[in-house]
């Protein structure tokens, strides 16, 4: 049903204040299928919203971990494309995303071109996006070719925002890197991207603690996003400390309910 994902979150939004989305990434050369659907199911039990698929480097085709992922869990599944090969029509939704700030053409438009007649002609729920990077960036920036965002100057990614906004994109992601260090994007930054627009914001990267998290669901995120911390401890201690981490984010948001 079209829509439908993007329905489910905006009610969630409207209903609990802040959104848990787990990442998942399905590199045959770092984990296996068979790990990455225990990570989901994981996932889903210690409360998050949804699965997102993707990465920065994916090998091979990823059809059929989404796939499983998708029979294993009820939860929405929502590809992250690191580029056209993260496509699968076996996925709820797609994040449509543009990496704004890339010095890139391909990444701005490029990637989403050829990718777009796949989403149109199998019907996934296409969700647009605009992508983010903040310094440090990581893997994602020096793949996306991105010029990240200064930490200390808020106010020029909240400018790349309102255009977003204006563009007509449902979401505005601002993304530190996968396994950054310093608490992911900083507070200010968050808080000032979010006082100027009025759709969602999701941030990701260096989310590794409860204290990260919510901080940026005090600070205006909408979504926070979890990655590494996923990778390396989810299936150690069978999700309870995911489930502490969901349990702050959705106390800290039932206060903006």
């Amino acid at each position: 049903m079209s829509g439908k994902v993007w329905k489910y979150i905006t009610e969630k939004l409207a209903s609990d204040g802040a959104c848990h989305f787990s990442l998942l990434d399905p590199d045959p050369l770092g984990t296996s299928i068979e790990n990455v659907v225990k990570q989901a199911k994981l996932v889903e039990k210690a409360g998050s919203d949804a699965v997102m698929i993707g990465g920065s480097t994916i090998f091979g085709v990823i059809d059929d971990a989404v796939a499983q992922i998708g029979e294993a869990i009820d939860i929405p599944t929502i590809l992250f494309p690191g580029n056209i090969t993260g496509v699968s029509e076996h996925a709820d939704a797609v994040f449509f995303m543009s990496l704004l700030n890339s010095t890139n053409p391909y990444w701005i438009i490029g990637a989403q071109a050829l990718a777009a007649p796949k989403i149109k002609l199998t019907g996934i729920e296409a969700i647009p996006m605009a992508y983010l990077m903040v310094a440090p960036g990581k893997t994602a920036a020096w793949v996306g070719d991105a010029k990240p965002f200064l930490r200390d100057k808020p106010k020029i990614p909240a400018m790349y925002a309102i255009a977003a906004e204006l563009f007509g994109m449902k979401l505005v992601y601002l993304e530190a890197g996968s396994g950054a260090e310093g608490g992911g994007v900083p507070p200010e930054m968050i808080s000032t991207v979010s006082q100027y627009i009025e759709i969602p914001v999701i941030t990701g990267g260096g989310f590794n603690d409860k204290e990260s998290v919510v901080t940026a669901v005090n600070a205006g995120a909408s979504i926070v996003v979890q990655g590494t911390y996923i990778e390396k401890h989810v299936q150690n201690d069978k999700g309870a400390g995911l489930s502490k981490i969901v349990k702050g984010l959705k106390e800290a948001g039932a206060k903006r309910v």
